[in-house]
């Protein structure tokens, strides 16, 4: 059998909060990485085959402006969090709060008529069992 490691066997909230948790840090922890590159490759420079002199495109990151930006960004992200912690189902979608049904189309997605076979396959198979 297979048992998670927070326990349970049902995908509910200590599931779906991890998930949501992992997708929602695994973006900024990837702009993180991009940010830290980006500032080695001002201030170092990168590989140079040709051994041109590069060192004019080497561009110095002004003090001020990079520690404005990253306290902005910081406190942007204090609030979000803050939101988050505080309350972490006011940006959720409500949608999954709703019981499922398989015998009934959900409302966020509009019948059209190129769905109308996989409708009526969908809707056959509980007779079937």
């Amino acid at each position: 059998t297979v048992e998670w490691i927070w326990g349970g066997f049902s995908i509910n909230n200590a599931t779906l909060n991890l998930f949501f948790s992992l997708h929602f840090l695994l973006p900024f922890i990837i702009l993180f990485m991009v940010i830290i590159h980006l500032f080695f490759l001002h201030s170092t420079g990168s590989s140079n085959p040709l051994g041109t002199n590069m060192n004019y495109y080497k561009i110095t990151f002004y003090p001020y402006f990079l520690i404005k930006d990253l306290l902005m960004m910081l406190l942007i992200l204090l609030i979000f969090f803050i939101i988050i912690l505080q309350n972490p189902y006011y940006l959720g979608d409500p949608d999954y709060f709703k019981i499922a049904n398989s015998m009934i189309t959900p409302t966020h997605i509009k019948p059209e008529w190129f769905f109308l076979f996989a409708y009526s396959i969908l809707r056959s198979i509980p007779k079937k069992l």
